[in-house]
């Protein structure tokens, strides 16, 4: 059966008749080599005019829809749509990819744009949000990404006259951006009253920050910076599609068919429409223009592309047309002509010329066309319409036949018959009409036995038959012309059909795939001649097959270009092309047919022809079936590297566990033991599924892996050397070119590779992120820097890495199939291959993606499974090994020739320096000359050769090679049965390493006085182990069956085995001979042992779930043991030989009476005063420790009690081995664990001596050998264990702080809610009731009185126009910390509150401001690093949080990071370089990020512990190391690569210590590491391990630590009351040996430091009390630099009515008095209760002030004594007021109540009267300039007006529109109804206050914004400006007086904020 192999010809596409113009716009353009390139459907085509020639770019598997032409006109971006789109950019003059941008977008990408130097690609998605992204596209690397708009965009540009700016627009916008750091940022643009609102569709860049732009009514809209300044109208009468600028100027194209070409200022200079010229119509739309000096390009919305010459501008030339609107399914080619005819939904029938490639006919017709049909003298042209009529025309002047009607759904097949004679109509209504041609079409007959619409029709040669397909799928076969059904079978069997165009049939079932039933088929052609078919589908496939094809599933080529359906396909007349035509695409496809015999010549067809090939997924159809694998491989390639629980989910489990068993655990646990394991020697060595894994060092050591570890073996000491850092089986290994350095890659969900120092054992980089499931292989490049890996899932990934840095540099699916290999081409770094499963691929890499090519087999061989590969002497030569024994030599993509090499597949290759060396299946190691000419020696792997020194014994002669490497005078080789040899060039072999071979090894027992074991496994081996230096294999016996358990006699003279089938035998253990078998059990034995002392009994336990008990002398089987419910796992007997304890797979745990076998109940308490023989029993209380909190996902597999039974060891299903306490009483015991083993671990065993424990690995098939080092012995080594599961509940001591910080919860200023419970509805959605007074417009009556008494009448009033801040008082302390330091040699220090950073200058107090965040900073940190001289980072709050970096001297911003830690960022610090950036999160997750901020490039992110980390920094001197601490722990990491690695703290080396709360961190010398905890201890780390304390270095937390770079002094800050000995601050020795304390005058009881800083002799401190204070380290002096209010909110705030000051009163009980001038604070008077407004009286000679407890406090300024104070109510006083004459005082509470007292009466301060029915609490009061009316601002948005002293309310609108007002603080009334957001729906506005002048009007609201309104504002949402800085709620703001200045008081951030007016000049 041909159809198993594909067809030997192939198809190569010749021409495209067709354009996009369709939703797609700005797609046409000159390249460089004036050629034009332009899309259609999934093709970039350059065509060039002077030769009439056209060249395919086909890299993308979906329609394209945007391109973009580089700078320099050579290079094209295009971007396509579909689930995971993509962008290539590509040479227009080779069209070969040069690189391919992935994993961005979804849906598609709708514009691109490059940047002036072409370094930069900007792209737009067709997402919800239209994601813009910002590339760096040769290196295929995302810069930046950020959501674009809500609604569409459909333009982007660079600003190419502006560095790092773009411009996009869209449906009802325009933005303007700026890329900073990984930062875009938008600003909208405002079209103000310049031009409407409406939808921008192109745009252009120009000089001066202007930008052009065409809208969707025509007209030119020119913007300069953000803002509209002009447009130019009526440019076009329609919407404008193109905007083109070039060096002459600008071109624009509409809709309305105009071009117009303006100058470079957007003057006119002429107009050219197209609809008027000759080949002009209606309804022409221009979507693209291009214009380059002379010529001007236009592609139209109908698929024409024009080419004007200006100078003859009426004369358009026509380069290409093509249908437009609709689908596109009608297609007939011409009988004798090479002509094909198409007609679309267009209405348009057209006929092209194949020769000449272009349209020669074009007629229109009334309905749309869905078929046609020519007849075969070629005269008449059939179509059939979608209305069911059809109509026939000549083909020579298109001129109508007849038309005839006679259906009412489409006619979808039309065809004559091949006499001429007939003509056969389907219709979709099922039928098929029979005309007569020479009868002038009459009806002869109708065929009506089909259920559904007709779908293809074929005649049979003789015109006696027609065949059909419909819409079910169904074939049926009618006469002609009655068009009677047949039904015989018999009668169609010797039909020979004149055409095949069916997809139904026997001679095509082999187009459909084996298993569906799917119609995605929509046409077919059949070439009897060439016997071969093509097919066209849904997909946008064409594929080519052998006909006829029979057997489904049959193999193909098939080649893309098409988008989606390809609704029709045809040979033509003489089989030289084929001609597609594609439905959504409206494309015509021209393919040339290449025959056989021309393929030789046809080698060097255009390379892209392999693109089609690889971006296809099933392209292996070309291969033919290859012969069955061999039982090796079909073994390997069955493997599944899948696990049901992965080590990565473990963290997440355990947390869900722990959540299930909260409160269980209460009782104090164990601690863990006292010793400890080290991993000492590994028996065995991973060649079952691996190969190429084992290579010599630079020194001559031996590298390789088994189980999770890499293993470096010294063959001259026989010792090993482990590197410990994967958590799971390691699959591949590669050797750096240097032999230093080496990779590995593992199992895993998120499987890493590592890369590892094999001298240091260090890892240097991890790589994540890219593969599933595992890396199978990895391979170094020729220069070292880059890697490339081959992951396991379903596609094979391959990554291209730069391992040091750790970023991926390109991806790309590999292959369906599996891939053995990977390897780099040591001259390109660029190039790879990759082999595997029947194929072998070359890869190039193209920017982010790799483009492979298949190679080309052509007739020398057949696609086989390769099995490795190596590069040759150029780089052109290839070489690859494949599973039938041959070696194939490659040159570029193509076979040249193959070599039998082995007999069964070829495992392993090496290049050596002149040749080569392979090795088989067959145990041969074969040299070879350099061009594989000659074999020049081979050596067979053989028990005779075995030298002397070897250490171990080989299983059999030849085993299969599955790893070879040279070096040091040697071949080393691995085999498949775990053997590692060397092998001398003279031919005698040593065996340096050996494990079990393949299947699961579970049996162990060591020896009773010897240092040996014994193993039994599944590959029928039993085995005996030196475990003293030796390191060797003594002694191995082959089984007839594979084992499970053995054990040696008390004697040791005897050796017992368990074998599978049921059966056990006694050997000798010297000799391993036979002594006695028994074969009693069907099931496997599980476990068997010898009774203490004599040795009496032996104890056979089974899966049978019986236990026998023999008598050894006598060998008979004396008692069985009965009762267990499940198969038997574990058997021990006590010391007497009389009982035995029994496990079974129930978690049962039985005994047993010996030797009878009765069952025996004993109570727990009893068990424990039993003394056993052994205990490898994981059952009862003893052990109840030893079942992890997950235990549900994992067994406890094996366990062994050292002889002392002080130490238990354990084996489980996830690979550990764990060391527990023993009796492990209580729940999850405290343990020590170690990773060595991959999976289960199926057995533990203590050497006699309790020197060593033994573990086996189930899976892995390694024997492990570890010392046990006891509790006094330890050199402190890195990886030692990890600490226990659940952390301890104990803590070390509590702080209110501590708990305030780590519970607090930030707002987020965009989220925040009103600070006042206020209700009812806002001003601004109030019904206002008509007012009775309105007066005429001329009235006689007298003006109104001026709403604001105002001071400064006499001077013309200038309204402010702009606030500047100027000061703040105020710092974050509270709950932030080290975030105040040094800048300038102390000169300047540099802070934050709210959201600004502050630079304050120590000697003036001035400060300057960075005003960037959009919300609260968190923390901050300054560079120390000499080239960042000045440079700062600050973190902030918000649901997307952004890190800016920035100058403190110029507050430019360096860089934004857009982060995403979730809630905020904590913490951030530089590392030693300066050019690292670390940061940590308020994520639940407490997410740790490493940055390059220059760039902006996230390098690394790890979640950082599931509790709140409050600090994370860098070591000083590293630019790796960093620690972090937080609640309860403190972790040590490492950056290695783009990973993340960490080791928890180790506290249990140190007697009774306890992990506490740590909130600071310190570094000393030699990997010291200080952390301040919340007892007050510091604790002092070696590397990662607790070494001592320094108990009580404060008395309460220590908040704050400082590293000195200059001299190592560390400085601490804690909590602390001050004492004479003690203070908060304290200064230290490197060591934190001796220390200086400094005490803070600050007059508070206890002083609590949240900062420290120390700079030239001083120390720079910031307190919780918002001061930050320089001490002087000589004299201790303290002089306090920054004051601030403590708590808030600052509710009370006044200005003097004279002079600079003003007050502020908060809820920390203190009233402070700040001076402007002097930039400080003058005074302070504590309260002892929250203050809540403050008001000085008119003169400023008293202040009052009301407490949140209902009292108020008259003091006198002068003396600050107490004039007066009182109490008369119990609730909170909101504001206070002396009248304007000084006579009254109005105290207005949250107890709905103004209160008025009478000052002349002196200070007993007796209430006069009250305001009555306030209806909710009071929020401002204001007099009258006349003192005779208070107004009032309540809780329910209502103002009222009461007449003073009386307090009656005034009701009469009249009398209150002539009441002067002297102050107006009113958030509530008409004349400020203006100052209410749109957007206020929780939020409010807190506080207003106008001018003196009375012009001007600032507020604040809970959004933190401050803003400045016009005087009054009667109109909703009036203009004005917004100031921002502070946090959520600004609390109260005031004019200080000559409105120089205004005052704002927040309320989260306890900050006092002082802006400077700046007036309008006259």
């Amino acid at each position: 059966m041909a159809a198993r192999s594909a067809p030997n010809c192939h198809l190569r596409l010749e021409w495209v008749y067709g354009y996009r113009g369709h939703q797609c716009r700005n797609n046409l353009y000159y390249t460089a080599a004036k050629e034009i390139v332009y899309f259609v459907a999934g093709v970039g085509v350059v065509y060039s005019p002077r030769e009439h020639r056209q060249k395919f770019y086909r890299g993308h598997s979906d329609d394209i829809i945007s391109l973009a032409l580089h700078p320099e006109r050579v290079l094209v971006a295009t971007g396509q749509v579909g689930k995971e789109p993509y962008i290539c950019v590509w040479d227009s003059y080779t069209v070969q990819t040069i690189s391919i941008l992935k994993d961005a977008h979804t849906h598609g990408i709708a514009c691109l744009a490059f940047d002036l130097d072409g370094q930069r690609l900007v792209s737009v998605g067709l997402d919800s949000k239209n994601a813009v992204c910002v590339w760096d596209w040769k290196r295929g690397k995302m810069l930046s990404m950020a959501p674009g708009h809500t609604d569409r965009i459909f333009d982007i540009s660079w600003d190419l006259y502006q560095p790092n700016k773009l411009v996009s627009c869209g449906v009802k916008h325009i933005k303007f951006w700026s890329l900073c750091g990984n930062a875009l940022t938008p600003k909208r643009g405002v079209f103000g009253k310049t031009g409407d609102l409406q939808t921008i569709l192109c745009l252009a860049c120009a000089r001066d920050e202007l930008t052009y732009s065409g809208a969707l009514n025509g007209d030119i809209y020119v913007w300069k910076g953000i803002n509209l300044i002009r447009t130019i109208q009526g440019a076009h009468t329609a919407g404008i599609f193109s905007m083109n600028a070039c060096e002459e100027g600008f071109a624009t194209g509409g809709r309305d068919g105009c071009i117009r070409l303006w100058d470079l200022t957007f003057k006119p200079i002429t107009v050219i429409d197209l609809r008027e010229t000759d080949q002009g119509y209606k309804g022409l739309s221009v979507r693209s223009v291009c214009w380059r000096g002379d010529h001007i390009l236009v592609g139209t919305q109908d698929s024409e592309i024009f080419e004007i010459v200006v100078h003859e501008r009426n004369k358009p030339f026509l380069i290409m047309q093509g249908h437009c609107e609709g689908e596109l399914w009608a297609l007939a080619v011409h009988p004798t002509k090479p002509l094909a005819v198409t007609g679309s939904d267009d209405r348009s029938v057209r006929i092209w010329s194949l020769i000449d490639h272009a349209l020669i006919a074009r007629c229109n017709m009334e309905e749309p066309i869905r078929c046609a049909a020519v007849n075969v003298d070629g005269i008449h042209l059939a179509l059939g319409m979608k209305d069911g009529s059809f109509t026939v025309l000549r083909v020579r002047d298109m001129t109508e036949v007849v038309h005839i009607k006679d259906r009412k759904e489409a006619i979808h097949e039309l065809k004559y018959s091949p006499d001429g004679t007939y003509l056969a109509v389907g219709c979709n209504d099922s039928s098929v009409d029979i005309y007569g041609v020479a009868q002038r079409y009459k009806k002869f007959g109708e065929c009506v036995g089909s259920l559904s619409f007709i779908t293809h029709l074929d005649w049979s040669s003789d015109s006696r038959y027609l065949q059909t397909n419909d819409g079910n799928g169904k074939r049926l076969f009618y006469r002609m012309p009655g068009g009677k059904e047949v039904t015989n079978k018999e009668e169609i069997k010797g039909v020979h059909w004149a055409s095949w165009t069916c997809v139904s049939g026997l001679e095509v079932n082999g187009i459909w795939p084996k298993y569906s039933d799917i119609n995605d088929i929509n046409s077919v052609d059949g070439n009897y001649i060439g016997q071969v078919l093509v097919t066209a589908d849904d997909y946008g496939i064409i594929k080519l097959f052998r006909y006829p094809c029979l057997r489904k599933g049959a193999k193909f080529k098939k080649y893309i270009g098409h988008s989606a359906h390809v609704t029709n396909i045809r040979w033509s007349h003489d089989y030289q092309w084929v001609i597609s035509i594609g439905g959504a695409d409206h494309s015509v496809f021209q393919w040339k047919f290449i025959p056989e015999r021309k393929l030789k010549d046809a080698l060097h067809i255009a390379p892209q022809e392999s693109l089609a090939d690889s971006n296809s997924d099933e392209s292996d159809s070309d291969l033919s079936d290859v012969p069955e694998l061999d039982s090796e491989i079909e073994q390997e390639t069955q493997l599944t590297y899948r696990r049901q629980v992965y080590k990565e989910d473990l963290p997440q489990l355990k947390e869900q566990y722990k959540e299930r068993q909260k409160g269980g655990t209460s009782k104090r646990r164990e601690r863990a033991p006292g010793n400890s394991l080290r991993l000492h020697f590994v028996h065995g060595y991973r060649g079952y599924d691996c190969r190429s894994n084992l290579f010599y060092t630079q020194i001559g050591e031996i590298v390789y892996h088994v189980a999770a570890v890499g293993v470096i073996y010294n063959r001259q000491q026989n010792t090993q050397r482990f590197y410990l850092g994967h958590d799971d089986d390691i699959l591949c290994l590669a050797l750096h070119p240097l032999k230093d350095y080496v990779a590995t890659g593992q199992v895993g969900r998120d499987p890493s590779i590592h890369i590892w120092d094999t001298e240091t054992i260090k890892p240097l980089s991890v790589l994540k992120g890219c593969h599933q499931y595992g890396v199978c292989a990895v391979d170094f490049s020729a220069d070292g820097k880059r890697l490339a890996s081959v992951g396991i899932d379903d596609s094979h990934t391959i990554v291209l890495w730069d391992w040091k840095k750790g970023e991926k540099l390109s991806v790309a699916r590999g292959s369906k199939d599996k891939i053995f290999v990977v390897k780099m081409n040591p001259y390109v770094p660029d190039k790879l291959i990759t082999a595997g499963i029947k194929h072998v691929k070359f890869w190039r890499r193209a920017g982010g993606g790799l483009i492979g090519r298949k190679g080309y087999v052509g007739t020398l061989g057949k696609n086989d499974t390769m099995m490795c590969a190596v590069y040759g002497w150029t780089e052109e030569m290839a070489f690859s090994g494949t599973s039938t024994g041959d070696v194939c030599i490659w040159r570029d993509v193509f076979l040249v020739k193959t070599v039998k090499a082995h007999d069964g597949p070829v495992f392993s290759m090496h290049a050596l320096e002149k040749g080569f060396v392979t090795g088989g299946k067959d145990g041969v190691v074969a040299l070879w000359d350099d061009s594989f000419e000659r074999c020049l020696k081979t050596y067979a792997i053989k028990r005779a050769a075995l030298a002397p020194g070897s250490k171990g014994l080989l299983l059999e002669d030849n085993p299969s090679i599955r790893a070879i490497s040279l070096g040091h005078g040697h071949i080393l080789v691995g085999t498949k049965n775990g053997e590692i040899l060397e092998v001398d060039k003279s031919g005698p072999i040593t065996l340096l390493v050996q494990g079990h071979m393949e299947g699961e090894v579970w049996g162990l027992a060591t020896h009773p006085y010897l240092p040996i074991c014994a193993t039994v496994s599944d590959d029928k081996t039993l085995r005996i182990w030196d475990l003293s230096p030796s390191h060797c294999m003594l002694a191995v016996r082959k089984l007839k069956k594979g084992g499970r358990c053995c054990c040696f006699s008390p004697d040791g003279k005897a050796l017992a085995v368990g074998l599978n089938d049921g059966s056990f035998l006694m050997a000798n253990a010297d000799t391993l001979e036979d002594l006695v078998s028994f074969h009693h059990r069907k099931d496997i034995i599980s476990d068997i042992r010898f009774s203490p002392g004599s040795g009496k009994y032996l104890a056979v336990a089974s899966h049978d779930s019986f236990i026998d008990i023999y008598n050894v002398m006598s060998s008979k089987r004396v008692g069985i043991c009965k009762g267990a419910t499940s198969y038997i796992t574990h058997v021990d007997w006590d010391i007497r030989g009389k009982l035995l304890q029994v496990n079974t797979g129930a978690k049962e745990q039985l005994f047993f009476e010996a030797p009878r076998g009765k069952k025996q109940t004993i109570p727990s308490v009893e068990v424990e005063k039993i003394c056993w023989a052994s205990w490898t029993s994981v059952l009862g209380l003893c052990c109840e420790g030893i079942w992890p909190v997950i235990g549900e996902v994992t067994d406890i597999t094996a366990s062994c009690l050292t002889s002392d039974k002080m130490v238990l060891a354990t084996g489980d299903d996830l690979g550990f081995v764990k060391l527990f306490r023993y009796p492990a009483k209580g729940k999850f015991g405290k343990f020590k664990r170690y990773v060595a083993h991959s999976t289960h671990v199926t057995n533990v065993r203590w050497t006699y001596d309790d020197s060593m424990l033994v573990t086996l690995g189930g899976a892995d098939m390694s024997l492990m050998v570890w010392t046990n080092e006891m509790e006094g012995y330890r050199e402190k080594r890195p990886c030692d264990s990890e600490e226990s599961d659940t952390d301890s509940e104990e803590d070390g001591g509590y702080d209110s702080d501590v708990t305030r910080e780590n519970e607090i919860s930030y707002t987020i200023r965009a989220l925040s809610t009103n600070i006042r419970p206020m209700f009812g509805v806002k001003p601004h959605l109030q019904q206002k009731e008509p007012s009775v007074d309105e007066r005429p417009p001329v009235s006689r009556a007298p003006p109104r009185p001026e709403k604001l008494q105002t001071n400064n009448v006499g001077k013309k009033k200038r309204p402010i126009e702009d606030l500047v801040l100027e000061l703040v008082f105020g710092y974050r302390g509270r709950d932030c910390r080290n975030n105040v330091h040094y800048l300038n040699d102390g000169d300047d220090i540099i802070y934050h509150t709210a959201s600004i950073g502050i630079l304050h200058n120590v000697a003036t107090g001035t400060q300057s401001f960075y005003q960037e965040h959009n919300d609260d900073i968190l923390c901050l940190t300054v560079n120390q690093h000499p080239k960042f001289i000045n440079v700062v980072a600050t973190g902030q709050v918000a649901t997307a949080p952004s890190i800016h970096i920035w100058d403190a001297m110029n507050k430019q911003t360096l860089s934004i990071l857009r982060c995403y830690h979730s809630k905020g960022v904590c913490s951030v610090s530089f590392s030693a370089t300066g050019k690292l950036l670390l940061s940590v999160g308020l994520d639940p997750e407490h997410t740790i990020t490493i940055w390059r901020w220059q760039e902006g490039a996230k390098i690394a992110s790890r979640a950082g512990h599931n509790r709140r980390i409050f600090v994370a920094e860098f070591r000083p001197d590293s630019d790796s190391q960093f620690v972090s601490v937080g609640v309860k722990h403190v972790k040590f990491w490492t950056l290695a690569g783009r990973a993340l690695l960490s080791k928890k703290g180790l506290v249990s080396t140190l007697e009774d210590a306890r992990m506490q709360t740590m909130l600071a961190v310190a570094f000393g010398a030699n990997n010291l590491t200080f952390t301040g905890t919340v007892s007050g201890d510091v604790c002092v780390w070696k590397d990662h391990i607790l070494c001592r304390t320094v108990a009580r270095a404060h008395n309460g937390p220590v908040f704050a630590m400082f590293t000195t770079l200059r001299d190592g002094l560390i400085v601490t800050g804690g909590k602390e009351r001050p004492s004479r000995e003690g203070g908060a601050v304290k200064l230290w020795d490197q060591e934190l040996r001796r220390c200086r304390a400094f005490r803070l005058d600050t007059g508070q009881a206890t002083d609590c430091v949240r900062s420290v800083c120390r700079g030239k002799g001083k120390i720079l401190v910031g307190t919780r009390s918002a001061e930050i204070i320089e001490v002087g380290e000589k004299n201790a002096a303290c002089n306090i630099l920054v004051n601030g209010h403590v708590d808030g909110p600052i509710w009370g705030l006044v200005t003097h009515p004279s002079r600079d000051f003003f007050l502020s009163a908060a809820e920390d009980g203190t009233v402070r008095l700040w001076d402007i001038a002097d930039k400080k604070m003058l005074n302070k008077v504590n309260l002892g209760h929250a203050a809540r407004t403050v008001c000085y009286s008119p003169e400023g000679d008293m202040v009052a002030i009301g407490m949140k407890n209902g009292e108020f406090i008259i003091l006198l300024v002068s003396s600050l004594k107490i004039w007066g104070k009182k109490r008369d109510r119990r609730c909170s006083i909101h504001d206070i007021r002396f009248s304007p004459d000084s006579r009254f005082l109005a105290v207005g509470s949250s107890e709905n109540s103004v209160d008025f007292y009478d000052l002349t009466l002196g200070p007993t301060l007796n209430r006069i009267s009250y305001c009555r029915d306030i209806p909710s609490f009071v929020i401002q009061m204001d007099f009258s300039a006349d003192s005779r009316y208070l107004q009032v601002s309540t809780g329910c948005y209502k103002r009222h007006v009461y007449e003073v002293p009386s307090g009656k309310p005034v009701l009469d609108q009249a009398t209150m529109d002539r009441i002067t007002w002297a102050t107006w603080t009113s958030i509530l009334g008409d004349e400020v109804l203006g100052i209410w957001s749109r957007h206020a729906e929780k939020a409010n506005v807190n506080c207003a206050c106008v001018s003196h002048s009375g012009i001007s009007l600032v507020t604040g609201d809970d959004f933190g914004m401050v803003k400045l309104f016009d005087f009054p504002c009667p109109e909703k949402f009036a203009k004005h400006k917004r100031f921002l800085g502070h946090s959520p709620h600004v609390t109260n703001i005031r004019f200080t007086s000559g409105d120089r200045h205004v005052v704002s008081a927040g309320g989260d951030d306890c900050s006092l904020f002082v802006w400077k007016c700046v007036h309008m000049p006259h």
